[in-house]
Order: structure tokens, then C-alpha cells, then sequence
């Protein structure tokens, strides 16, 4: 190549950039271990056992009581369907939950790749 030819530079654009941002004009939602217990009908104190588990994230307030991100709802209702559905005990439900979530994130990263499979997904 001679040094006065031009020099091209090849960039992939499929994918455009994308920025967020994220403010926190508005503290997010936090729901009492009452209300949790209320919306799936569990007992306050087995909600409190999944937590020691680590079935479902929890965090303290000031006070120093146990507060829920919204989602912890449909946390707790896969684990009641995995304890119910397939028997299984707390321990085996914990490992479950990390497969799946794994398996989401896997999925996830292949359709952002773009990548095509010539079998269909497995769930």
C-alpha cells in the first residue's frame, strides 16, 4: 500500500449507539413485607425465611424493617410454582431460579446479537 492512498475505516453499523440515562426524580417504589405477604398470600414469616434464603432480594429501611422492589411479587409467585409444580425443596428452588435467570440473560444476549438458530427455542 502506498502511503498516499486513502485509508478507509470500516465501522459496523447496525447497531447504533444508544445512551440512557437514568434519573431518579421520583424514589423508587418499595413495598412493605405486609403488602408483599398480602399480594401472595403468604405468611409474613415465610416471606422473611425466603429472604434469609436468598429466594427473593430484600433491603431495610430506616427503621430497619424489610422493604420489597415491585417485582419481588412475581419473585415469590415462581417460587411458589416451583415448590408446588415440581417438588421441590427451598434449597433446589434457589439453584432453579439461577438457571433461569441465566437462561434470560443468555437469550437476551443472543437477540441483541443478532444471531439466528435453526432450531426453535427450547421454551
Amino acid at each position: 500500500m502506498s502511503p498516499h492512498s486513502p485509508t478507509t475505516t470500516r465501522t459496523d453499523t447496525r447497531y447504533a449507539p444508544v445512551t440512557s440515562v437514568h434519573y431518579d426524580l421520583v424514589p423508587a417504589r418499595r413495598l412493605s413485607l405486609e403488602t408483599v405477604a398480602g399480594r401472595t398470600g403468604l405468611h409474613p414469616h415465610l416471606v422473611q425465611r425466603f429472604v434469609a434464603l436468598g429466594l427473593v432480594d430484600a433491603e431495610r429501611d430506616a427503621a430497619g424493617r424489610l422493604v420489597f422492589a415491585p417485582s419481588a411479587t412475581a419473585t415469590l409467585a415462581r417460587v411458589q410454582r416451583l415448590r408446588a409444580g415440581l417438588c421441590l425443596n427451598y434449597a433446589s428452588i434457589g439453584l432453579v431460579l439461577d438457571l433461569l435467570d441465566r437462561i434470560d440473560r443468555l437469550e437476551a444476549a443472543l437477540r441483541r446479537s443478532g444471531a439466528r438458530s435453526d432450531q426453535p427455542p427450547w421454551t
